[in-house]
């Protein structure tokens, strides 16, 4: 422990070997600075991706009343439009680790782009069902894709002592482009909203032109030429890369001579433990109750007896927003697992005080006391998700896939991620009619067992390598990586 908060504390790179000398000490001051706005600036283009996810999964709520009345929808109709994004985005997420394997991560996010654009000019255009339902399709295709691609492409082109904090802004740009949609959709039309979902894919689309690949994927197709370049220019030139291009090389040099990974191969003795992280924090993820808390705070605030939701969900977006950046600033400091822990508790006990506030409400404990508990739980919930568990197992799933296994394991766990989803929001409303403080009593259970999952299972992955952490998990990869 004590080695990897020293090497987290080391500065972000080193002088180029032999350096010495007030000169040399200021050009590498200058690479170092070049090197963290190359590595700013590749990172601001990926999350461009993450603020159109959020953009899309905040879309539906606010443009209900508009579509519903334009274009003469029944409930129905708009629960299939709204329903139809995470239909999408389970089929990109099957595809979305063999595509970035294929084409690599900045083709991965040009293609995502291209599915959102002409998603959202389908839906800007629309005059009925069918073109909207086939937008919304084409888009969650493409969110799903960016889901797996951004966190991915991330974490193999920041420094170790930098990845955590830097790819948990992936999770803060969703937080504030769902909450964008949401208050922007108070005030504008629904097909006016939806041209500007188009902008956050046209700001990627240029900016991908400019930034480098992931050197860990050129690596791995044998560009060893551009693999060293782009390991280079997100370094700084003043930068030896001697020993971090040795390691990338060496551990991929190892897989070359592996059959070729099938999804079948995840479950082999080597993958298993990594399989079981990634695929495990998701399920937790999602069947603790985020989006059944998200997408119907507002149903649930006034099933508590607000007289209405909207002022229980311009607090929760003002709770989120600031929880998400201080787990940005803390990813680095504190390590995964503390704050994957305190997140999970404090969603255990958000989802408590929401079961208390419906048994209150059921037994008439007190004035108003169910609202309160409402509230609070709901704001207690959104803050510690925002924390830790919206973010960080999106980190670690782009940790702990060795590069060979990284594709088909990605699209494993995006897609359970997609497919929770969708099935708590499908049941929520049935479980809230058939008891509605069980039904969090339930989350609550679920995120508490996900504490002791986090605690007996999960890997600190703070101050590593990527290489490092997936040989640490694979006995046949460790050797001189194992650490």
């Amino acid at each position: 422990m004590e080695h990897e908060d020293q090497e987290a504390q080391k500065p972000l790179l080193a002088t180029a070997a032999g350096s010495s000398g007030d000169g040399r000490r200021g050009a590498a001051s200058a690479a170092s600075s070049s090197s963290i706005a190359v590595v700013v600036t590749s990172t601001a283009v990926a999350v461009a991706g993450s603020f159109e996810f959020g953009i899309s999964v905040g879309y539906s709520s606010p443009s209900q009343p508009g579509i519903m009345r334009d274009l003469n929808l029944s409930l129905a109709e708009y629960s299939v439009f709204g329903s139809i994004l995470t239909i999408g985005a389970m089929l990109g997420a099957i595809v979305s680790g063999t595509v970035a394997d294929r084409v690599g991560r900045r083709s991965a996010m040009a293609i995502s782009d291209l599915l959102c654009i002409l998603g959202y000019l389908l839906i800007t255009f629309s005059q009925n069902s069918w073109w909207l339902d086939i937008g919304r399709l084409s888009t969650g295709c493409g969110i799903g894709l960016l889901s797996y691609v951004v966190p991915v492409y991330i974490s193999e082109i920041t420094p170790k002592n930098l990845r955590g904090g830097f790819a948990t802004v992936n999770q803060f740009m969703i937080c504030c482009g769902a909450s964008l949609a949401y208050v922007l959709g108070t005030f504008i039309t629904w097909r006016t909203l939806a041209i500007i979902g188009v902008a956050p894919c046209l700001l990627q689309l240029v900016g991908l032109l400019v930034i480098p690949e992931s050197p860990r994927w050129l690596a791995r197709f044998g560009h060893l030429g551009e693999f060293e370049a782009a390991l280079q220019k997100l370094r700084g030139k003043g930068y030896d890369i001697c020993d971090e291009a040795a390691e990338i090389k060496d551990f991929t040099e190892k897989f070359q001579h592996l059959p070729k990974s099938k999804m079948l191969d995840l479950f082999q003795k080597d993958y298993i433990h990594a399989v079981t992280v990634g695929v495990g924090l998701m399920v937790l993820q999602q069947f603790g109750g985020v989006n059944a808390i998200c997408f119907y705070a507002s149903e649930i605030f006034v099933s508590a007896g607000f007289s209405s939701g909207s002022t229980g969900m311009l607090a929760m977006v003002a709770v989120q927003i600031p929880m998400t950046g201080l787990g940005v600033l803390l990813m680095d400091k504190s390590g995964r697992r503390p704050l994957l822990m305190v997140s999970a508790a404090g969603t255990c006990l958000g989802c408590l005080l929401v079961g208390f506030s419906f048994l209150a409400k059921e037994g008439h404990w007190g004035k108003d006391m169910n609202i309160w508990l409402a509230l609070a739980g709901i704001l207690i919930f959104g803050g510690s998700f925002s924390l830790g568990m919206g973010g960080i197992p999106w980190v670690i799933m782009s940790e702990i896939f060795p590069i060979n296994m990284k594709g088909a394991a990605g699209s494993l766990v995006t897609l359970v991620s997609w497919l929770g989803s969708w099935i708590v929001s499908y049941a929520f409303n049935f479980l809230l009619v058939w008891n509605s403080y069980g039904t969090f009593f339930i989350f609550a259970t679920i995120c508490g067992l996900t504490v002791v999952f986090v605690e007996r299972l999960v890997p600190e992955t703070k101050g590593r390598t990527l290489e490092e952490i997936q040989a640490s998990m694979s006995s046949s990869l460790s050797g001189p990586f194992h650490k």
